[in-house]
């Protein structure tokens, strides 16, 4: 499957640089096709999942014809796509999804987890204990929890599914270090990952320690992915993670960057095996940990 996030994007590009070329404002456009100018905007910013007729009126007022016009109608096909993830709308979490809908279409990810486990490779448990921090804190909640937790484990079927990407994660030792739930309940979440990832040649996952030395630079601020896709019409994309949304790098300038800081990251990381070693041994300790608290 091609994602739609990403040809909404393609044909946001597309449809812009068509109407400037024309010389037609977006006020004049929306008046030609009986649509409000915020549709326009919604169009041109990939905002919105397309309907298809207005692509085919905008690319007839625009004198769009022959195969230029065959290749944006398949881009706005694509783009109008649902996915399995809308049947959940927004009780998955605005994120969740939009990570979901990358993963459908993607050829590769590398990414790096400073704070928290990858969710591709979460437990159950662990999510429901990291829900529960949320509403313990009184944290806002803009998902509903049990319907998060079965989308999350659809995500992760989809995506090992045989003809899926391949993933390089890098995960911050931090994360073993401070723990945000039960001991036991990390323990269980650590042998789940030592599990997948030797179970699955498409995914790696590589440690970063904390007393590794980065040289030169230092730590990226904040959790990121790189998305490359299948199509090369289709550039790769960064996903930076903040506090409450997420920044999504597309210039060939801020994804150059990240890829390398990636490598630079990599350099750093134990080896594959040592990785997996370390989850495992961390493991047992927690056990250990747990066993002695009750």
């Amino acid at each position: 499957m091609t994602s739609p996030f990403v040809r909404r994007r393609r044909l946001a590009t597309e449809l812009r640089t068509l109407r400037e070329q024309s010389g037609m404002t977006a006020d004049e456009l929306a008046g030609r096709i009986y649509r409000s100018r915020m549709t326009v905007s919604k169009l041109e910013n990939a905002r919105c999942r397309p309907d298809v007729r207005d692509i085919v009126k905008i690319m007839k007022i625009l004198g769009v014809t022959g195969e230029r016009f065959d290749e944006i109608l398949k881009i706005a096909c694509d783009a109008s796509d649902r996915g399995w993830w809308d049947a959940y709308g927004d009780a998955m979490g605005a994120r969740q999804r939009m990570y979901a809908d990358l993963e459908s279409g993607a050829a590769t990810i590398r990414g790096y987890n400073q704070m928290s486990i990858p969710g591709l490779v979460q437990t159950p448990e662990f999510l429901q204990a990291l829900i529960d921090l949320d509403l313990a804190e009184g944290a806002e909640i803009n998902y509903v929890p049990a319907r998060t937790i079965q989308a999350r484990l659809q995500r992760q079927e989809t995506f090992f599914r045989t003809h899926g990407p391949v993933a390089e994660i890098i995960l911050d030792e931090f994360v073993l270090k401070r723990l945000a739930v039960p001991a036991e309940t990390m323990a269980m979440q650590l042998r789940h990952m030592v599990d997948v990832v030797s179970r699955q040649p498409r995914f790696t996952l590589l440690v970063l320690p904390l007393d590794a030395r980065l040289s030169p630079g230092r730590l990226p601020p904040s959790t990121y992915m790189i998305y490359t896709f299948p199509d090369p019409v289709d550039q790769p994309m960064v996903v930076a993670e903040n506090a409450n949304t997420d920044l999504i790098h597309t210039t060939p300038e801020e994804v150059a960057k990240y890829e390398r800081l990636h490598d630079r990251l990599r350099e750093a990381t134990l080896p594959a095996l040592e990785s997996l070693s370390l989850l495992a041994g961390t493991a047992d300790r927690l056990s250990e940990q747990a066993g002695h608290d009750t």
